[in-house]
């Protein structure tokens, strides 16, 4: 299997965001520089354009000088945009591996996950993504790097948590 992913390219992301079913924003994450009102002005097209279509129709759709890749799991929509010449099928498959780990590591992950354990999803998505490229696509070892990661932050006593703030 991973001398088939290594094959593929990955399209680099612009940015990465989760809304839920009433247009929500859970999860964002920018790979190229928008000022707030940009940001805020994504958002909405994203919850105008991917909200309202069917589970029927195609999961990419034109959007500005870009193309708006989506998946629906659960309540969730997650939602990348990529370039014209990126490859769409290659971004649902990162969205989808992006969706696995979470799921591993929260345990059928839902929106209240990401809600309560906002750092977690982020550090996370920190490990699978760089810079909008696809870092590492081995679910095993992104989880093991989490999971090295929560067992050394607790490791480390409260007092010395509480002198770095």
């Amino acid at each position: 299997v991973y001398a088939v992913l290594s094959k593929v390219t990955y399209p680099a992301m612009n940015f990465l965001v989760l809304i839920n079913r009433q247009g929500k924003l859970r999860l964002s994450k920018w790979f190229e520089a928008k000022t707030q009102k940009e940001r805020t002005q994504v958002v909405h097209d994203i919850t105008q354009l991917v909200l309202p279509r069917s589970s029927k129709m195609c999961n990419v759709v034109e959007y500005g000088d870009g193309k708006l890749v989506y998946k629906r799991y659960a309540s969730l929509y997650f939602v990348s945009g990529i370039s014209h010449d990126e490859n769409e099928l290659a971004a649902l498959q990162t969205l989808h591996l992006f969706v696995e780990i979470l799921d591993q590591y929260f345990g059928s992950v839902c929106e209240l996950d990401l809600v309560f354990n906002m750092p977690a999803a982020h550090y996370i998505l920190d490990e699978v993504l760089v810079a909008g490229q696809l870092q590492e696509p081995n679910k095993r070892l992104v989880l093991a790097s989490i999971r090295s990661a929560d067992a050394l932050a607790e490791n480390i006593p409260e007092d010395q948590m509480a002198k770095k703030r």
